[in-house]
């Protein structure tokens, strides 16, 4: 288990996405995210699994 906790910076590095394009997806609710001090944070492990639900879902 990992409980790094990843900026949006790094979640959309981590992602290969642009930051604006992280950024929105967390405030539209479809990234697993949350706000300290009214900046968006993210727990590896939970994007781990948001990936694999990701994953999961394409191949139904």
């Amino acid at each position: 288990m990992d409980d790094e906790i990843l900026t949006v910076k790094e979640v959309a590095d981590y992602l290969k996405l642009a930051e604006k394009t992280a950024y929105r997806l967390a405030a539209e609710g479809r990234l697993p995210g949350f706000k300290v001090g009214g900046s968006w944070r993210f727990k590896k492990d939970d994007l781990q699994q948001w990936i694999e639900q990701q994953k999961a879902a394409e191949q139904r």
